[in-house]
Order: structure tokens, then sequence, then C-alpha cells
């Protein structure tokens, strides 16, 4: 983790107003294999992806606040955006607890009544515009994540998801860019490697002949 976080620090700020930040993390769901996902950044548009140009994709439009779901077999690409998040109880607290691990990193832990949500470690100073642009993606998705809660079965809504994905959805990301992290069921994410490439603006366009379709927020 030293010798990335070097490359990230010595990178932070060399990249030109038509290149792209590109973030690789290697996530993995309890029991399943490990799998890619690839971040790219503009200051318009983020990209997330499994790091085929290809493929379906998720798309966020920076400017106009909207997330699309592109899902090429099904010629859709469906819309997301911000809805009104119900507030949250007055006995409802997390608490995020830091320590420094090093130079500009820091060891997190976010926990809800005595549970811990997330615990990892972030970089603030490595890449700060995919932390924020991460922050900015669940934000928009908020509400919906909150409706999705409401109507799961109650034994399956946990205060974590509420935490990690509603109200408390960008205080992790605000101490900066994830370099490791594992949530509350188990999932985790390790930073594989972080660069600048010259743009790509195809790869953020919604490809011709989707049928666009309003998600409930």
């Amino acid at each position: 983790m030293k010798a990335l976080l070097g490359l990230l620090l010595l990178g932070a700020g060399a990249a030109h107003a038509a290149d792209m930040a590109v973030v690789r993390y290697i996530d993995q769901d309890p029991g399943d294999p490990p799998s890619l996902t690839r971040i790219l950044v503009t200051p318009d548009f983020m990209r997330m992806d499994s790091g085929e140009d290809g493929g379906d994709f998720v798309l966020l439009d920076r400017r106009q606040r909207k997330v699309i779901n592109v899902l090429r077999d099904n010629q859709l690409a469906m819309v997301f955006t911000s809805g009104i998040v119900p507030p949250k109880p007055a006995s409802w607290r997390p608490r995020l607890d830091t320590r420094k691990a090093a130079h500009g990193i820091q060891r997190f832990s976010l926990a809800v009544n005595g549970v811990v949500c997330s615990e990892g470690v972030a970089a603030r100073a490595a890449v700060p515009d995919v932390a924020r642009v991460m922050a900015e993606l669940k934000a928009i998705l908020a509400a919906t994540q909150h409706r999705v809660w409401q109507a799961s079965p109650r034994e399956m809504q946990h205060d974590c998801d509420l935490a990690n994905m509603v109200w408390a959805s960008g205080a992790t990301l605000e101490l900066g860019l994830p370099l490791e992290e594992r949530e509350f069921s188990g999932r985790t994410r390790q930073l594989e490697s972080e660069s600048s490439q010259p743009l790509q603006p195809e790869l953020f366009r919604v490809p011709d002949g989707m049928t666009a379709i309003d998600a409930p927020s």
C-alpha cells in the first residue's frame, strides 16, 4: 500500500484538462470471486464499469445530477435523479472514528448502534476529485436506496444500509480516496491502480438506440 500511495501522491495534480482519471478497484462479495470495478472521471462525468469499453456501465452526469444505468443487451438506459430523502430519526446517530495511519492516510470506522458498518483506509491527497464524484453518485441515489430499503423484508433491513447508502453515504469519502474498505456485509474493496489517461469522450455517451426509462426515486 505504501508504494501505491507514493505513486498516487506523485501523480496528484499532474493530469491535464483533456485527461480523465482512471481508478481500478478489486471488489469481492462473500462467496463470490473478486471482480474489477473501473471508475473513469472527468469534470463533467463519471463512468463506472467492469473494465470493458463495450459492456454495461453506470454514467453520472455531474452537471445535470442524474445517473444512467446502461444495459446493452436489454437496450435500456435507466435514468435516476435526486429524490427527497426522509429525515433521519433523532435517535439515529452514526459514529465515525478516524486515526492517522501514515502521512496523508487515515484509518476509519463508521458505526451505528455499536455495529461497524464500514471500515478501511483513505488517502486525502490521492486524486481527490474521484472521492468527490463517488460521494456525488451516492447522494443522487440516496432516495432510491431508501425506497429499496423500505420495500425490503424486515429481516433484510439493516441500519448499516441506511448509513452506507442514505444518511451517511458520503461521510467516509470526505476523508479521501478509499484505498481499502470492508462493509458489514463482508463485501471488500481494494484499490488496484490509479492513472491519468487521455480523454475518450465516446465512453461518456449513452449508445444510440437505447430506450430511456425514468426510474422511480
